[in-house]
């Protein structure tokens, strides 16, 4: 258990502020439309490798996602190809530019594992118009509970736009995890907001 005051994170690891958030019923969404000719596609069954690039490029250069970055290929699939697991992919000029990926494993909720956009199509609109589909999608089955997490390593706009969403924040942790920089998870010079610190 964390005391008060502050603590020092080993060199070669990065801390985030973890926000868990939940949706208990669904909630009226706001009227969204897409950017030109790009469509919300559902993806059934992906390859690790298409999949790992489109994680990348949504999260792993400019805000360190990296969980999914360091599972193998049969690991990676065993989840992607599960029948409770959904994944959507944002499309325009056949390139796959969003992601919108719930996780219905766990009975009686839905989790919003992973959500974004690439920062082609940020301020479009199109973030919103996935949110109203994944809102539509999680309580289209009987769920009590739908819930998501971001933290510090994330894009700052988030934990408000999860907010003004209807979600309500209800716990926060700490994490602390090897920095993904430095084992060679994501590129060196990936979520610049997050000062790098080696161990040498």
């Amino acid at each position: 258990m964390l005391t008060d005051g502050s603590h020092d994170i080993p060199a070669g690891k990065v801390a985030a502020v973890v926000t868990h958030l939940e949706m208990r019923e669904e909630v009226t969404t706001r009227p969204a439309s897409m950017p030109e000719e790009a469509t919300l596609q559902s993806v059934k069954q992906p390859e690790p490798d298409w999949y790992r690039d489109l994680f990348m490029r949504v999260g792993g250069l400019d805000w360190l996602w990296f969980s999914r970055l360091e599972l193998d290929d049969a690991a990676l699939g065993a989840i992607l190809h599960d029948p409770d697991v959904e994944l959507y992919a944002l499309m325009q000029d056949g390139i796959a530019q969003g992601m919108v990926e719930l996780d219905f494993r766990q009975s009686d909720e839905c989790e919003l594992a992973f959500f974004g956009l690439t920062s082609k199509l940020i301020g479009q609109g199109a973030g919103r118009y996935m949110m109203n589909h994944a809102i539509a999608r999680a309580w289209s089955r009987p769920i009590s509970r739908f819930h998501v997490h971001t933290c510090t390593l994330d894009s700052p706009q988030a934990l408000g736009f999860y907010q003004g969403s209807g979600f309500v924040a209800r716990r926060q942790q700490v994490e602390i995890a090897d920095d993904p920089r430095l084992t060679g998870v994501v590129p060196r010079d990936a979520g610049t907001h997050v000062p790098l610190f080696p161990t040498d």
